[in-house]
């Protein structure tokens, strides 16, 4: 698994999936051209790009480079790089025929291009400091956001406190926390949320 810094932005879950085996980031899909009209998940990008930046890597037909153009133009550009998919000619093993313009998206195109693109893209680096200790799934029904009683309460504090959309799930929870905060940070936060509530109860 090759450690990158920024969130990878791509179109859809297989692609999500394919990068999963090789790479160890947080991955967020568009869900194709959904994210033209989802100002949420906009919001979320842009969150991103200024927490860590982000690499946008979509497939390399016409549809993939809208919607790179489309983050460009909502995303400050100091915030993004950019990884390029070369034009490969096939079918995705999944799929019965080729895609209209007869290209590989990132799901079917083999490891060693994807890994030459991140390299071109230059976010392949060393990383010799010790990993953080990432704020997990369990970290979240501990701290009684799931899995409790007042969970979705508090679950919607937490959201609201990090200005987070009410739609995210716990999974996609833990990953928009790990790029926006450390796990210190986040028990610190918490702190200061329940604070906050008692003074609103007052």
């Amino acid at each position: 698994m090759i450690k990158i810094n920024q969130a990878v932005i791509v179109e859809g879950k297989y692609d999500k999936i394919k990068l999963s085996g090789i790479i160890d980031a947080p991955i967020i899909q568009t869900d194709g051209f959904g994210i033209f009209k989802d100002k949420e998940l906009q919001r979320l990008i842009r969150m991103l790009a200024e927490k860590r930046g982000i690499l946008v890597l979509t497939d390399s037909d016409s549809a993939g480079f809208k919607i790179r153009s489309f983050i460009g133009s909502t995303v400050d550009k100091k915030y993004i790089k950019n990884a390029y998919i070369p034009d490969i000619f096939g079918k995705e093993k999944r799929k019965t025929e080729p895609s209209k313009e007869g290209k590989l998206g990132v799901e079917g195109v083999s490891e060693e291009v994807i890994m030459q693109a991140l390299a071109n893209a230059g976010v392949l680096y060393e990383n010799s400091s010790e990993p953080e200790r990432p704020i997990t799934k369990l970290d979240l029904y501990e701290f009684g956001f799931t899995g409790g009683e007042n969970s979705s309460v508090k679950r919607a504090a937490l959201l609201k406190y990090y200005a987070l959309s009410s739609r995210l799930t716990a999974n996609a929870l833990v990953t928009v926390l790990n790029c926006i905060t450390t796990y210190d940070r986040f028990v610190l936060d918490i702190a200061e949320m329940e604070k906050e509530v008692v003074k609103c109860s007052e």
